[in-house]
């Protein structure tokens, strides 16, 4: 299974485009903080991620507010057939009330 769930906030968003096949996308980066508990430790966690939004999630996405707080739902993936590069395909996202990251 490759389902991965996190808040984060949109840090960086390209302008709404379109495939050459007509499909709408929107490229992001996300930027997550939080503090996790490893072996018993507490731990800071920090990443930024390379992000997707494409067909009918694009157009919501395009509109949400940068900087906002949303929990993300979606698949990592290779950035293309011959990359190493990873990136988040985000399936669903939800405002999150008043957080810090």
């Amino acid at each position: 299974m490759n389902q991965l769930q996190f808040i984060a906030l949109i840090a960086e968003r390209d302008a709404l485009r379109y495939t050459p096949a007509g499909m709408p996308i929107v490229n992001a980066v996300l930027q997550h903080r939080s503090q996790q508990t490893e072996a018993g430790i507490a731990r800071l966690s920090e990443f930024e991620i390379s992000a997707v939004a494409a067909g009918e999630i694009s157009g919501r996405f395009s509109q949400a507010p940068l900087a906002g707080m949303y929990q993300f739902t979606g698949f990592l993936n290779k950035k293309n057939r011959n990359s190493k590069s990873l990136v988040f395909h985000i399936i669903d996202f939800s405002a999150v009330p008043d957080s810090s990251i």
